[in-house]
């Protein structure tokens, strides 16, 4: 168990990555789609778009979920501990399919730059915010 700590550190690091792209990304989509007829500066967003999925979101996103599972691993007992680890599950499981739906989208935005709209976009940059709210206060306050 001395090494959990280190298990942990490297969860909430793997976390915070894996929240950069989920806040970064829907950004580029509404420069995307705002600068649509800029052909060159699409260009440009479609490889930053690809590389921050990719290189830093997707790795960062599987890299959360197995540490989390390693310490779940390792310590069971959290499932006793109150009902703040199955509402915390529940929201990782919507980041989960939220980070998912960023790449739908880029792909999608990838083929049609007009897909959706700059609003849209915007207000889709907000839920990771509003989950990532739960999942922290869950973490810890333990309110359940």
């Amino acid at each position: 168990m001395a090494y959990y700590n280190w298990i942990l550190a490297f969860h909430v690091m793997s976390f915070a990555s894996w929240m950069a792209m989920l806040f970064y990304l829907p950004r580029l989509y509404v420069y995307h789609r705002e600068h649509a007829e800029k052909a060159e500066f699409v260009e440009v967003v479609k490889i930053q778009e690809y590389k921050l999925y990719k290189y830093i979101g997707l790795p960062a996103m599987w890299a959360t979920i197995l540490s989390g599972l390693w310490m779940i691993y390792l310590m069971p007992e959290l499932f006793e501990s109150g009902g703040w680890l199955y509402v915390k599950l529940l929201f990782v499981a919507f980041l989960i399919a939220y980070s998912f739906s960023l790449e739908f989208i880029r792909v999608k935005i990838g083929d049609n730059p007009y897909y959706k709209s700059g609003k849209f976009f915007r207000f889709y940059n907000e839920v990771p915010t509003l989950l990532m709210i739960v999942i922290v206060i869950m973490v810890v306050l333990k309110p359940l």
